[in-house]
């Protein structure tokens, strides 16, 4: 047989832990801190990587980082800063070439001697420019003085042979040659301002440029195809010793020869992107992994939970995962989450604990009444009668004060977050109570004091609900008070603080009860006075101080240094308030 643990009906805490201890349902703060054997405990998600795949906040972040990789990859693309350089260099290394070429024709030529290119009188060109040994990729012309073309040069071989030393380029891969290609149709498509074709015929459009070679001396051209290959031209003059211009040598590359270039940096650095982009892809599912997996675990917990309160499915409370460890916006939201939780089974249990001593408060006066109608219809005595009678009306006036107590205190919450706080100054509050609750004070003689301070003391908060407070605090005292005693009402400013104190010199507060006396329906009071009060104002300004960001606390007043056990000198209640 099992020993059933000691239960207090009026504390749900007591039946709380009861049912712990029996083996009953999850409460209390077993919801925020469940155990491992939990079986309310969410289950973790499945961590494949289609799960991931599939949600939102992952694509939305891998799609956000690819879409800032593609335009810095599209943008470098677009500006193409390497075909510029490339250009550059070509135009450079060819020039040096047709010079070199030049000279070697410069050195064969006669002194003195006159000199006809296209008789050979004076120098073999043509035999010199059958000789010449270039690397393939580039056609030579050479023409006399009047623009007659004496002889061209051109390499038959395809490929030259390698040079070590010198790295062969690579195809590329499969995958970065389709993107260069797509890049380039493209580029074709939106480029629309297509050069017109130019002349191709060299032979006969070279000669156009002789005299202005002859002229001004070496110059270079860069112009496309009918295909829309790239190549270079570049002329300058031969001339014999003495400074009389025999010739033009022009050197002209193969078409293409810099597309080919700049497609083969353009595979590089798609090869990069591609690189880049599995590499994106495998951080921001990471990244995602540590976002939105915990947002799953937290989202995953509040619909089960609006499930199981819905549909009544279980007596069981869902765990809101713990992330707090977290020091980011999601360890913040669950805390948030988990004291939000808290709070609201609080206020919960709360609203239980507040309707259980309701009930226990009201069967008092109930049970004095049905005692009282009961002996009222056997009494046989006009003065027995009037004794019931008075009874009843004390106990009928102790339930409408307890239920209109309560129905403020009930109220007090959602007027308190509906209410907006405005600025007022506080001293002049304490002026107008303390002159209107003095007067009531002094007509039973005890003597008032208010020590307030000269100067403003302004603080935000609802006017009315702190007047309420301290005209609850004047009152307890008033009521506590003899006549001979005295009470003294001051406030002093402390550094971002207001400090509001009413003391009396009564008969003080037993010591056991310095914090009960703030708890709902609790009254230390005379037996004179019994019924009198709810015992629910306490609890009230205490509820309203907290809701301002202050603090309240009652103590005794005792000489310094005194024994504790010593009697009183009277009660006093601390208010303290945020400036």
């Amino acid at each position: 047989m099992t020993v059933a643990p000691k239960i207090d009906v009026r504390d749900l805490k007591s039946v709380r832990a009861a049912a712990r201890e029996t083996g009953g349902v999850v409460l209390g703060d077993d919801y925020v801190a469940p155990r491992v054997e939990d079986k309310d405990a969410i289950p973790q998600n499945n961590r494949s990587l289609m799960h991931l795949v599939r949600s939102p906040l992952a694509r939305k972040i891998i799609t956000f980082n690819l879409l800032a990789l593609i335009v810095l990859v599209a943008g470098v693309l677009y500006l193409n800063p390497a075909r510029e350089n490339l250009a550059y260099q070509r135009a450079s290394s060819m020039v040096n070439e047709v010079e070199l070429i030049a000279d070697v024709f410069e050195a064969q030529l006669p002194v003195n001697a006159p000199v006809n290119l296209m008789s050979g009188d004076g120098a073999d060109a043509r035999n010199t420019l059958e000789n010449l040994d270039l690397r393939g990729g580039v056609d030579v012309y050479l023409m006399d003085a009047q623009g007659q073309l004496v002889g061209r040069w051109s390499d038959p071989t395809v490929e030259d042979p390698p040079v070590r030393g010198l790295p062969d380029r690579s195809e590329g891969a499969v995958l970065t040659r389709v993107l260069s290609g797509m890049w380039s149709f493209a580029a074709g498509v939106f480029r629309g301002d297509q050069a017109e074709e130019p002349d191709f015929d060299l032979s006969n459009a070279l000669p156009r440029f002789v005299p202005d070679t002859l002229e001004n001396g070496t110059w270079i051209n860069a112009n496309t195809d009918p295909q829309g290959k790239t190549f270079f031209s570049v002329m300058t003059p031969v001339v014999q010793q003495g400074g009389t211009p025999v010739g033009v040598i022009a050197l002209v590359s193969m078409p293409g020869e810099l597309d080919d270039l700049v497609a083969h940096d353009r595979e590089q650095l798609l090869q990069m992107f591609v690189i880049g982009v599995l590499v994106s892809i495998v951080l921001s599912l990471l990244l995602a992994s540590t976002i939105a997996y915990p947002l799953t675990d937290l989202a995953d917990a509040a619909e089960l939970g609006r499930e199981k309160n819905a549909r009544k499915m279980s007596p069981h409370r869902i765990r809101i995962p713990d992330l707090t460890g977290r020091p980011d916006e999601i360890g913040r939201l669950s805390g948030s989450l988990r004291g939000m939780v808290t709070a609201l089974f609080e206020r919960i249990e709360g609203n239980e604990q507040f309707a259980a001593d309701v009930a226990h408060e009201i069967k008092n006066p109930l049970a004095s009444l049905r005692s009282a109608v009961g002996t009222l219809r056997l009494a046989k005595k006009e003065e027995h009668r009037t004794r019931m009678l008075d009874v009843i009306e004390h106990d009928v006036q102790r339930l409408d004060r307890l239920v209109s107590d309560i129905s403020n205190a009930s109220r007090l919450d959602s007027e308190l977050v509906k209410e907006e706080e405005e600025p007022f100054n506080l001293i002049n509050t304490l002026d107008h109570l303390t002159e209107f609750l003095g007067n009531q004070a002094k007509q039973q003689g005890v003597d008032f004091i208010s020590d307030l301070p000269n100067e403003e003391i302004e603080i935000m908060g609802l006017e009315g609900r702190l007047a309420q407070v301290f005209v609850n605090l004047i009152s307890n005292a008033i009521s506590f008070s003899e006549n001979g005693d005295a009470i003294r009402v001051w406030a002093r400013k402390r550094e971002n603080r207001v400090l509001v104190v009413v003391e009396d010199t009564g008969p003080g507060i037993p010591e056991g009860a310095l914090q009960k006396v703030f708890q709902r329906f609790y009254s230390e009071r005379p037996e004179q006075q019994f019924g009198d009060n709810s015992g629910l104002g306490l609890a009230i300004s205490k509820q309203i101080v907290e809701a301002h960001g202050g603090v309240i606390w009652a103590e005794n007043i005792r000489p310094t240094n005194a024994d504790i056990g010593s009697e009183p000198l009277g009660a006093r209640f601390v208010v303290g308030l945020p400036v």
